[in-house]
Formats: C-alpha cells, structure tokens, sequence
C-alpha cells in the first residue's frame, strides 16, 4: 500500500532482529556505506522495511550524502518486480530511485534516496494545481510507454479478489454485519457493473498505487515515484483515479474534476487511448475510483484487525465519503448506497443520478 505510511515497523517482535544484522552485513561487504548509520526512513503497510544510511565519503560525489535500503523477505514481497518495474519506469522517463546493488535471492536492495518530503506532507491549495500537474504528466509518460505482456493483467478476477475484501473485512468483520441472500446479490450486481465499466476501458501500465504518500517532492522531475513493485496492465483511468481520489487526502470536487479534465486533454494529446467523449471519460475515471474504494475499506480494516495496523481506519471517513458519492450518482451503483445506508443504520442520501 503506502511506502512512507506511519505503520510500525516489521522486524523482529522478541530477541535479534536476523534480518536486519543480515543486512548490516550485506552492506559492510558493498563498502559503500556505513551500516552503522542505519535508521528507519519509513515504514510499510506490506512486509517491507525502508533505511537511510550514510554514504561513505569518498562515494558522496557519485551517491550523495545517503542512499536508502529496502529489506523485502523474499517469501512475501516480490523483490524481481520492483526490480523490473523500476527499469520499465525509468525508460517511460519518469523518476524513480536508481537501483545501487542488489541482493534479490535475499530480498535486498540499496536505492538511490528520493529525498524526506512526500506529496501528502508537501500538498497545499497554492501549490496543488502545480504538483498534481507534474504528477500527472509524469503519470502520462508512464502510460505511453505502455506495452502488452510486459506486466500482469488486471483481468476480471484480480478485480473481483480486490473487491470482495469489502464485504469479507468492511462489513464482516468492521461492521460485524451478514448479509443477507439478497443483499450480497445486489452487491454482486453493483460488482458486475463496476468490472463491466473497467475491463471496456483501454489497458496501460498501471502503477497502483499511485497516490501523495508514494509520490515524493523534488526539486528536479518531479515528483519522485516509489512502491510501483505491484505495477499490471490496466484501466488506464486507475493511477488517475488513485491519484485525484486520494484516500489520505481530498480536494472539492470542482478542483478533482479540473484536474481530471487536464489529464483528459493531455493524454487525448499525446495519442493516448482514453474515452473521447469526457462525460463518459468522468463515469470511468468514477467506476474505476469505486473498484479501488471498496478494495481499500477492505485493506484497511484488514490492516487493522489482523494485522495490528489501526491508524489506517482513520482514513475510512474519505473513503467512505467517496463511496457514497459515487454509488449515489449512477443508477447502477445506488445498490451500494441503500446496502450502506442499512447497515449503518443511516438515512439514504438525495443527490443527482446520472
């Protein structure tokens, strides 16, 4: 989920903590920085921990002052696709960290450091239109280098996998609710619509995860783009709608939808396939916005419940905020939103249906 999240980190819970002397170790043997300096840079919502430590003087001039090292466990996290992607990436002409030295069968990596400064830290309403402009053409470049059977497939099942974390983590295990028969059938049917609306949308790379905490500020091609490990072939309005429907930080509509409406342009500039027709472009850019949704309200109850990760249910207020509006304005979505209303004992909402 986010690289610089402020989850506690995955070490060692009793005793030594193997991994990372394993890591200590590996660095002592590049001779290009001192492990002794090393201290968390960030944590993670996955199995990942992230170290800045300081590059040895006299590799300062090619390296600068510090250079950060991941630690993945290669029985968890996929450290060949972060590795992969990250050369796909860097080709697209975007910036992500250069790759230092590697350990991958250990699950290793010393990364170039991208500096202290996330999106979401960084992110006010003088300098939004800005940074979100730089973002999203650097979001662009990512999609025209775009090539078919590089990356997985964000296919029908991936979709539905995702989705039904909402009903089995959101509603089972937050709200302690069972649906009835008839309920998880229309929740199916508002399933059914939103993957329909998805998999008729063109494919492109797809970074997904591309929002304000794995974005880092820079002075130079901006912004920094980090965790893209679980980067498919997708929707292309996904990363758009990652971005502008952020779960960790929300902008009134009119500002979203000028926002979107200049990536619409631009992309329909540069060739790329998106919806001609910008009314039908928003309903995509909003569906694809509410499959990722629902996947998160899933994500972060799990974080919470089983993993012992509770700051994340404080962001499910946005994103349930989002969830709402949506279901609220398509009349193949609105399902959702008596399903909620029912089991939050809330009364249904009035609002425009398109």
């Amino acid at each position: 989920m986010s690289l610089l999240s402020n989850s506690p980190s995955n070490g060692a819970q009793d005793g030594a903590d193997t991994r990372l002397i394993l890591l200590k170790d590996w660095l002592a043997s590049l001779n290009l920085v001192d492990p002794a300096s090393a201290r968390p840079a960030s944590a993670d919502a996955s199995f990942r921990r992230y170290f800045r430590v300081d590059v040895l003087p006299a590799h300062q001039q090619a390296h600068g002052a510090t250079l950060i090292v991941m630690d993945a466990p290669p029985e968890r996290e996929n450290v060949p696709a972060f590795v992969k992607v990250d050369a796909l990436f860097a080709a697209a002409g975007v910036s992500v960290p250069a790759i230092v030295a590697q350990d991958v069968e250990r699950g290793f990596l010393l990364l170039q450091d991208l500096g202290v400064s996330t999106y979401l830290q960084v992110l006010d309403p003088d300098n939004a239109s800005t940074m979100y402009a730089e973002a999203l053409e650097a979001l662009v470049q990512i999609q025209k280098a775009s090539q078919p059977g590089v990356l997985p497939e964000f296919d029908r099942a991936f979709m539905l996998r995702e989705m039904n974390l909402f009903p089995e983590w959101y509603i089972g295990k937050h709200l302690g609710a069972v649906l009835t028969e008839a309920q998880a059938a229309e929740l199916q049917k508002v399933f059914d619509a939103i993957i329909a609306n998805c998999l008729a949308q063109q494919q492109v790379y797809m970074h997904r995860d591309f929002h304000s905490r794995n974005l880092m500020w820079m002075d130079e091609k901006n912004p920094g783009i980090l965790d893209f490990q679980d980067a498919v072939y997708g929707p292309i309005t996904y990363d758009v709608a990652s971005l502008l429907r952020d779960a960790y930080i929300s902008w009134d509509e009119e500002l979203v939808l000028d926002w979107a409406i200049r990536y619409w342009q631009h992309a329909k500039a540069e060739g790329l396939p998106v919806n001609k027709d910008i009314d039908s472009f928003y309903k995509d850019f909003e569906y694809m916005a509410l499959q990722r949704h629902l996947k998160i309200l899933g994500i972060f109850c799990r974080l919470n419940y089983r993993d012992g990760k509770p700051m994340y249910l404080g962001d499910l207020p946005t994103v349930l905020d989002y969830v709402r509006k949506t279901a609220g304005r398509y009349k193949d979505l609105k399902p959702l939103g008596r399903l909620l209303d029912a089991l939050e004992n809330k009364q249904p909402q009035v609002g425009y249906t398109f």
